[in-house]
């Protein structure tokens, strides 16, 4: 069982994706990428996502997302709407990674 922090359940599941995007590729990623936020937005469960740009050469990007329970992120990645969504990344991306986590701890910093 989870704890309550902050009034946010600590079990919350953590969802961090590298896409190595090909050379050439940013704005069909971008693109796609457009479509599929709008979409996860709508999702049950679905906390927050976040597009995160390389500040070097590496053409490395990370999305990041927040889910209430592991169950609703995976039902949406499970779903047929999510399988059609992805399948054209493979023409922007020439890797990816997923790493999925629960959420124990969580500190806030002091708000300013």
């Amino acid at each position: 069982m989870g704890t309550k922090q902050n009034g946010r359940s600590a079990e919350k599941l953590c969802v961090v994706f590298t896409v190595r995007v090909v050379e050439g590729g940013e704005q069909g990623f971008l693109d796609l990428y457009d479509q599929m936020r709008k979409s996860v937005a709508r999702t049950p469960g679905h906390i927050v996502e976040r597009l995160g740009e390389p500040v070097d050469d590496s053409r490395q990007w990370v999305i990041t997302s927040e889910w209430e329970t592991p169950e609703h992120f995976f039902a949406w990645q499970q779903s047929e709407e999510h399988r059609a969504m992805v399948a054209p990344l493979r023409q922007w991306v020439d890797s990816t990674q997923s790493l999925r986590f629960r959420v124990v701890k969580e500190t806030a910093g002091v708000a300013s």
